[in-house]
Order: C-alpha cells, then sequence, then structure tokens
C-alpha cells in the first residue's frame, strides 16, 4: 500500500477535496448508482429528528445530509453542516439556496478536530463519509461527543466492506479496478481521490472495531446497520 496514497494530512485532505468539488455530487451518484441518496434518507430515519434542538452534519461535503436532516425535520429543526473544504461548501450552500433552505441550514468553515461551537447543543451529530478522511479519528470523535446533548445520538455513516462469499469479491473489485479507472478520468484529481477512497475504506475499522472505539469515547448503547450487503454500515450511540 503507498504511504502517499494513505496521507491523511489536512492540508492533503482539503486540496484533494477542493480538486475534486466540481464533480463531486455527480461522481457520486454515478459510482454508487444514486444508492448513497438512499444511504442518507435511511439515516434520518434510523436517527430521527426529535425536538428543536440543533443537529450538526460534521464534514459535511456538498451537503447532502444537512439538506436530508432538514427534510427530515420538516423544515421545523436548524441544522449546521461544518466542513474545511471552502470549495464544498460554495455548492453546499447554492444546493441549500435551490432548496429554500438557506434560512435554516448554516455552513460553517471548521477542522473537525477543532469546532468552533458550544459544548452539549446537538440532538442529533452526524457524519457520512467523512470520519475515516479526519486525520486524527479520536480526536474528530472526541468533538463529535462533546458537542452533542446529554441523550442526544451520534450517528456515523461510512463505508465498509462487505464480506459475503459472493458480493464481497465483486464488491473488492468494482471498488478497487473499475471504481478509480472512472473517478480518475472524471474527475482528473490531482491527488488520485479516487484511487485514495477504496484505500481509506479497506484502511478503516468497521463492525464491532468501530462500535468499540465509539464506546471507548463514553457512547452508550452502540448499534450499527448494515446497508446494501454492507457496502455502508450506520454506527449509533447514545451520549450519557
Amino acid at each position: 500500500m503507498s504511504t502517499s496514497l494513505l496521507d491523511k494530512r489536512e492540508i492533503r485532505i482539503r486540496r484533494m477535496f477542493g480538486d475534486i468539488a466540481p464533480r463531486y455530487d455527480f461522481l457520486n451518484h454515478l459510482l454508487s448508482l444514486n444508492v448513497d441518496r438512499y444511504w442518507r434518507w435511511r439515516t434520518t430515519r434510523l436517527v430521527p429528528p426529535d425536538g428543536t434542538a440543533p443537529i450538526l452534519d460534521l464534514c459535511t461535503g456538498t451537503g447532502d445530509l444537512a439538506l436530508a436532516y432538514d427534510r427530515a425535520a420538516s423544515q421545523q429543526v436548524p441544522v449546521v453542516g461544518a466542513d474545511f473544504c471552502h470549495e464544498m461548501l460554495i455548492r453546499a450552500g447554492q444546493k441549500a439556496c435551490r432548496s429554500q433552505a438557506e434560512q435554516r441550514i448554516r455552513f460553517l468553515e471548521a477542522d473537525a478536530q477543532q469546532l468552533p461551537l458550544a459544548d452539549e447543543q446537538f440532538q442529533i451529530t452526524a457524519v457520512a463519509f467523512g470520519l475515516r478522511n479526519v486525520t486524527d479519528t479520536d480526536r474528530g470523535l472526541s468533538e463529535m461527543v462533546r458537542v452533542t446533548r446529554p441523550g442526544g445520538k451520534v450517528a456515523i455513516l461510512e463505508f465498509s466492506q462487505p464480506r459475503g462469499p459472493l458480493f464481497g469479491p465483486f464488491f473488492r473489485f468494482y471498488s478497487n479496478w473499475i471504481l478509480p479507472f472512472i473517478g480518475q478520468i472524471v474527475s482528473r484529481s490531482k491527488d488520485s481521490a479516487y484511487r485514495y477512497l477504496p484505500a481509506s475504506v479497506r484502511e478503516f475499522p468497521d463492525g464491532e472495531l468501530l462500535a468499540d472505539r465509539l464506546r471507548r469515547h463514553g457512547l452508550s448503547d452502540v448499534r450499527w446497520y448494515p446497508l446494501t450487503f454492507g457496502i455502508a454500515t450506520l454506527y449509533v450511540g447514545t451520549k450519557a
């Protein structure tokens, strides 16, 4: 495995996502066959809004999960989308305007490892496909727990590795060869973003390994829900 490919320094990750921002949404929907929309919708159903406290979408990217939570809350709950990539946030803001949600969703340029947000204010702190890109996973998790209200939920939607005897090998072939080939051609990423993607998924803990990490950060009743044959998994924990 190339060390440079899995270079997760903040400057490299920010530059990489800024580079692919113009084609990010198109490639997400293309390479997932639009299933990524279902995963976010499913997240809002398994971890639904409850009450009027705000919701945080960390590593929001172009704002898809923030917008999904705005819809799930019937536009009655303030939502904050935070990301440290300025180019992604520009597109998130444009999408919020098109959805007439710019008054309800606030986008904030911030590092997930050091959030400029007060303690214990969000009923849900969620991240979709972003935690594995945080340089220090434990610092990111610690910040997620810190800003969540007691009794609130921490939700992590992340890619995982299907292990079925038939689908597992097929998906590994797709993610290791087809996805990078198409992604690199369309994105023209200088940082090999779509080769970094499957490499980062292989190296990131999933299943019980990630669930146990959440427990070590003080979350209780930790559960995980495999989605679409285990291509993605939703992890949910409650702040004591």
